[in-house]
């Protein structure tokens, strides 16, 4: 578990050190930012819906790589006004981004996160309830000519549970929509 951070932080702060070190880091640093919701469903599971953060630079490997920062929730989603367990995901992502220049733009990304689930009752102190998140998924991205772009992907989770080692509610196979809008690009 302490190898997966170390890693983690390893490479984002690897990649924050090579923005960091490009000649020009003045204000053309920022190529593009988009704000937007998420809703994700994990295989026979829960909904999920809450925010989403995409920040592309062209110092960045020519706009190929984005990075992005999403938290989603079922208080937003499967656990309002039911019984649902209410469970929280935190996660920065990196991802690679085919045709870049193109509407239609098939990606990739790893994301590392924190997993939170609330039982909400003090009997269940015993079950594991967080985890560190590490996952791949691919999809496809799709620019509209208004600055709206929808993605579309479906994941999995390298690190799940099953209620004795790990929140038995992390299931591993997951499929995400977004709805992004961009607030700021240069060109």
């Amino acid at each position: 578990m302490i190898k997966k951070h170390v890693f983690a932080f390893i490479f984002i702060t690897s990649m924050i050190s090579f923005q960091a070190q490009t000649p020009d880091a003045k204000t053309d640093w920022i190529g593009e930012l988009k704000l937007g919701i998420r809703t994700q469903k994990a295989q026979k599971l829960y909904w999920e819906n809450g925010f989403a953060v995409d920040f592309t630079s062209p110092k960045i490997s020519n706009k190929h790589i984005r990075l992005g920062f999403s938290y989603v929730t079922t208080r937003l989603g499967s656990a309002m006004g039911t019984n649902a367990i209410k469970q929280d995901n935190f996660l920065v992502n990196m991802g690679y981004y085919f045709r870049h220049q193109k509407k239609l733009q098939p990606f990739t990304r790893l994301n590392t996160g924190f997993f939170y689930a609330d039982y909400e009752s003090d009997i269940f102190d015993e079950i594991p309830n967080t985890a560190f998140l590490f996952a791949i998924d691919a999809g496809i991205s799709y620019k509209f000519d208004a600055p709206f772009t929808v993605h579309l992907s479906a994941g999995y989770n390298l690190n799940t549970g099953n209620g004795s080692s790990g929140p038995g509610t992390l299931y591993p196979v997951f499929y995400q929509m977004s709805i992004f809008y961009t607030i700021l690009k240069k060109k």
